[in-house]
């Protein structure tokens, strides 16, 4: 008896060993230092992913693991958005890549996120899916899981917003504030990072997950897709403009240099995230810690004084 084709997805190991990066297309020396410092970052999450025998098998449909995957055809790419890591402005990267937009500098945010331009790889049939699993360039970019999560928390909650506020931040202040006065319980607007990290850490959360505060290992399963390419938003422009040679972009094409909203905000630095931290107690921050735990050896990150 014939098996369901969704069956074929479950117990396989997800995607065949790593294989190099194709540099026909780079041109020119100044990108040997970012072609050592990848190839040691691949080779790194591999030994993780081999050592913490985190390539179990699946338990889970193929087209949930790739949820959050965007498909460019044209130049065989697959991006795992990485909320906070510099997504808008790689989905306006792709849209160019994909002729949908003639330059990344004009394309709005609104345009980026609302737009439904960009495909998904779940919107394909399985055959389509596993195909481009295995025959295109799938790259991920990260940033440093504590700076990531501040920037999420200042972005949604610190700014005017008509979701996070009335659906994220009124089941906060519900439950996390000690006599909350009654506009703050009507809007939801002036969460403290305080409580939203109770929020972030209880295990009977009054609202779910969302994927800005989502760890990447459960967004993007590092250890069961195998990615070509791992860039990191702290040396996001040169690894950008390496990645976009190694496709073979139009030599015009670079990646935007601009922050995509609240550009008057200091970016989410090291110094900015110690300033927020020391809003938590000592075992807040050890347990912030901990829920990221996976990102941080996964991509080698150092883990913070805490």
């Amino acid at each position: 008896m014939s098996e369901s084709p969704l069956s074929w997805f479950r117990g396989v190991y997800l995607p065949p060993a790593l294989h190099p990066l194709n540099k026909t297309f780079v041109k020119g020396g100044e990108w040997q230092d970012i072609d050592s410092t990848q190839e040691k970052r691949r080779a790194f999450l591999q030994d993780f992913c081999r050592k913490y025998n985190s390539r179990k098998k699946l338990q889970t449909h193929l087209v949930h693991l790739v949820s959050r995957i965007y498909v460019e055809d044209r130049h065989k790419v697959l991006y795992c958005e990485v909320p906070k890591a510099g997504c808008s402005n790689w989905k306006r990267v792709l849209m160019v890549l994909s002729g949908l937009a003639a330059s990344a500098n004009n394309i709005s945010h609104d345009d980026v996120h609302y737009g439904k331009h960009l495909r998904k790889l779940d919107s394909y049939d399985l055959k389509g899916i596993y195909t481009r699993l295995n025959m295109y360039t799938k790259f991920i970019f990260v940033r440093d899981p504590m700076e990531r999560l501040v920037s999420a928390f200042r972005d949604k909650f610190e700014h005017p917003n008509s979701y996070y506020h009335p659906v994220f931040g009124k089941a906060i202040i519900k439950k996390y504030r000690h006599n909350a006065d009654e506009e703050a319980l009507k809007t939801g607007s002036g969460v403290k990072f305080k409580e939203f990290i109770q929020y972030l850490l209880d295990s009977h959360r009054p609202v779910g997950m969302d994927i800005h505060w989502e760890q990447v290992s459960k967004l993007c399963y590092p250890c069961l897709i195998n990615y070509d390419f791992i860039g990191k938003f702290e040396t996001l422009e040169e690894d950008a403009n390496y990645f976009l040679q190694l496709v073979g972009a139009p030599a015009s094409l670079k990646f935007p240099k601009f922050k995509d909203r609240h550009s008057s905000d200091e970016r989410t630095s090291t110094e900015v995230v110690r300033q927020y931290l020391k809003e938590l107690s000592k075992e807040e921050r050890q347990l912030t810690y901990d829920f990221y735990y996976l990102d941080y050896l996964m991509f080698n990150y150092t883990s913070p004084l805490v």
